[in-house]
């Protein structure tokens, strides 16, 4: 009988929240897949493990409400009717309607915008210093996603807050205090796009909202779809954007000539999304051990995105990096719709930045979420003198 290897690694060790990567290079180095004694389900740590536990059908993404139910409903509702919560045929049917809006053709056609918004947020930048995330970073994405879906730009501080709340939950043990700030972020969030959603039956417009609400799709659904697309539609993007920029700076490194194999680079270095849960519907094996029917394995993408075993100097960050399989996105059938979306904005954003500020360095210390699941800074103060 094969022995069962085993972890014991705290997720929530303020060591491990600050610099998890040399915890996942001891643990992979002697499993690519262990049992997680605390939570009991197993954690996969090798490249090769984690792309198998995305792209394995009979792992299943299946949401089950938190408890207490009655409490979290509201917060549950907005889950429980996600493409990303659900397999298909449900996932297909709750992605179709909205897959359009993320093709390459169309997210082209948005890459004029994108460059005038991001002209726009660094024209009133302060040379001698600011914050890249919240001046520049955070509102960014989250007015494109907001006027891809038709949601007005009014509502963009209260966007960012309410996904905020929301995601703090994904973290490991969330607090009752975290969990009434999801609550109240979602009943809010969810009361906008339901009045948004009938203002757009009465009078459509062009944008998602209004393809949305002339749909199948239920009531529920849509409020469900525009939440996930707000929150992932920008989420990425912010936390990409602060973990690659303080890693550039903290280097004096600068994007070369390619800015698309720096954004790569920003996307597999220090991974906004770090885990990312599947249950098995059947027994699997996932390497050398076997996920038992109804157990859990969670896929820890920053561990896979450092794997000496696929990555030339894992540790290092490379601007030039041309070989670059990094599972940010994610893969198989839950592939992130909003990647093409995600890389223009970064490609766009990042090309900005430094061509605005070309000599760019940290101001202080970056301030950091503190968040395991969902890694980024809340603040990173830079400056480089005038503007080019």
């Amino acid at each position: 009988m094969r022995s069962v290897p085993t972890t014991s690694l705290d997720l929530s060790d303020p060591d491990v929240v600050a610099d998890p990567y040399p915890f996942f290079a001891a643990e992979r180095s002697r499993h690519a897949v262990a049992w997680h004694e605390p939570t009991e389900r197993w954690l996969s740590f090798s490249h090769a493990a984690v792309g198998a536990v995305q792209r394995e059908r009979r792992l299943a993404r299946l949401w089950t409400d938190r408890e207490p139910r009655d409490q979290l409903e509201p917060f549950n509702l907005l889950h429980r009717n996600q493409m990303m919560e659900n397999e298909p045929p449900e996932h297909t049917r709750l992605r179709r309607p909205v897959a359009r809006a993320f093709s390459r053709g169309h997210v082209e056609r948005l890459r004029p915008r994108v460059r005038e918004l991001a002209a726009g947020l660094l024209a009133e930048t302060d040379p001698a210093g600011f914050d890249v995330v919240g001046d520049y970073a955070e509102p960014l994405p989250v007015l494109v996603i907001a006027e891809l879906l038709g949601v007005p730009a009014a509502h963009v501080h209260d966007l960012r807050s309410w996904s905020q709340a929301i995601v703090r939950m994904y973290e490991p043990a969330p607090s009752a205090a975290v969990a009434a700030a999801a609550v109240m972020a979602a009943q809010e969030f969810a009361g906008l796009v339901r009045e948004l959603a009938a203002s757009r039956r009465r009078a459509p417009a062009h944008a998602l909202l209004s393809d949305l609400v002339s749909t199948e799709l239920s009531e529920d659904e849509v409020v469900a779809a525009v939440v996930l697309l707000l929150n992932a539609g920008h989420e990425a993007s912010v936390n990409v954007f602060g973990n690659g920029l303080v890693a550039m700076l903290g280097r004096g490194l600068v994007p070369g000539p390619d800015v698309g194999l720096a954004v790569e680079e920003m996307l597999r270095f220090d991974s906004a999304l770090q885990l990312f849960e599947r249950t098995a519907t059947e027994d699997v094996e996932i390497g050398p051990v076997v996920v038992a029917r109804g157990q859990q394995v969670a896929a820890l993408l920053g561990a896979a995105n450092r794997d000496p075993a696929v990555f030339v100097q894992p540790d290092t960050f490379d601007v030039a990096r041309v070989s670059n399989p990094h599972l940010a996105f994610g893969a198989g059938v839950h592939f992130c719709l909003g990647a093409p979306l995600a890389r223009m904005e970064l490609a766009e954003s990042v090309a900005a930045l430094f061509a605005a500020y070309p000599h760019l360095e940290l101001v202080g210390v970056p301030q950091s979420r503190g968040t395991f699941v969902l890694r980024g800074f809340t603040r990173v103060l830079a400056g480089g003198g005038a503007p080019s």
